[in-house]
Order: structure tokens, then sequence, then C-alpha cells
């Protein structure tokens, strides 16, 4: 099908924005140094990705909206990670302890900023998440990280699922290739999320 084909099929069905809510969290999905450092297994080239986010973040922390990080952190025997490190086999890089999984430079978390250690995919799944937004009166969440088409993707089901209005920046996300990247950007965007660039939703949080 045709991509023009397939923006007119999908706008017969999903073709609806849910719009912003009016308490927003930033959550940072997986930004660790694994996807920056040339020599790691998961290397992706996401620099911009990350620019995009740190951006977002200088934003949100100037309105002192809440901001989460989340990582994956495994027991060196991997039995935590389940199927999912029995799969992917580069999540040997998520280890405790490992350098790759520690913040790429200019990520570090502030004192006041909440971290989320993860063992699967999703930032919700298994973890405080979803009990912390609550707690905090959030009904929006904001979505960057990496990958798009693994974590993030998984991040925003969940969101959504949870009941939060869930916001994806598009620009703040990456993928190791261009296809999944925009074709799971395309699928959030009918179906769980509302898909954003960067200046929209620097000036949404500016308006708050």
């Amino acid at each position: 099908m045709a991509e023009q084909d397939l923006a007119a099929n999908y706008a017969k069905v999903y073709d609806n924005r849910i719009g912003f809510g009016k308490k927003p969290a930033l959550v940072l999905v997986d930004f660790v140094q694994a996807y920056f450092e040339p020599d790691s297994p998961l290397f992706a080239g996401v620099d911009a990705a990350l620019a995009s986010a740190l951006r977002v973040r200088e934003a949100a922390r100037a309105k002192s909206l809440p901001v989460i990080l989340t990582g994956v952190v495994l027991h060196p025997s991997g039995l935590d990670g389940g199927r999912f490190f029995q799969k992917a086999k580069p999540l040997a890089c998520f280890t405790a302890g490992n350098p790759l999984g520690a913040w790429p430079a200019g990520l570090e978390p502030f004192a006041d900023e909440f971290v989320i250690s993860k063992q699967y995919p999703s930032a919700f799944f298994g973890t405080s998440l979803a009990s912390l937004l609550t707690s905090m009166g959030v009904d929006n969440v904001i979505l960057t990280g990496l990958t798009t088409s693994g974590c993030v993707r998984a991040s925003c089901v969940d969101a959504m699922s949870h009941g939060f209005i869930t916001t994806v920046v598009r620009e703040a996300c990456g993928d190791r290739h261009p296809g999944p990247h925009e074709a799971n950007l395309f699928d959030m965007n009918a179906k769980y999320a509302d898909v954003v660039g960067e200046a929209e939703i620097l000036a949404y949080i500016d308006r708050l």
C-alpha cells in the first residue's frame, strides 16, 4: 500500500486527537550510555533525540513539572529480566554495575527528579510509576526516550492503559533505524497517544 493510501486508510478510522492535560509529567525512557557508546551492541546514533529530550526537560524543570528518568537494571544472572532477557541478548548491557547502563553526559538526575529502575520494556510494568504519577495528580504523561519501537512504545501503551493522556515527542524519541521509528510513531499516534513535535510541546509547557 502506498504511503498516501496508508494515511488515507487510517484517517477513516483513526483520526482523533486528545490534546493535552492540566497537570503533565515528563518521562525520559532509557536514555543510557548503551545507546551512545560506539562499541556497545545497542549503539544507535541517537544524539539528536537526547538533545531534544534535554530541551524538553529544561522547559519542564523551569515550570516545576515532575521529571522521571527510567533505566533497565538487571541482576547479573538476568533472571529478573525473564523472557525479555532471554530474547534480547544485548540486555546484558544493563546488568547492575555495567557502565553502559549509566546516564549519558547531560542527563544525570537532579536531586528533585525521580529514577525508576525497570526490568521489562514498559516503564510501568512491575514498577511504582503509575502510583507515583497518580499521587502527584498527574493526568498527562509526556514521553521521550529510547527506543521508539521498544520501550517507548511499551510505555506509551501502558500509560494510556493506566488512564493517562499520553503525549509522545517525535524528535525526543530515537531508534536504531528510521523504519521502525516512523512506523511506531505512526501507530502510537493512531491508537494510543498524540505524537507532537518538539516546538509544540515546548509551547504547551510554556503556557502552563
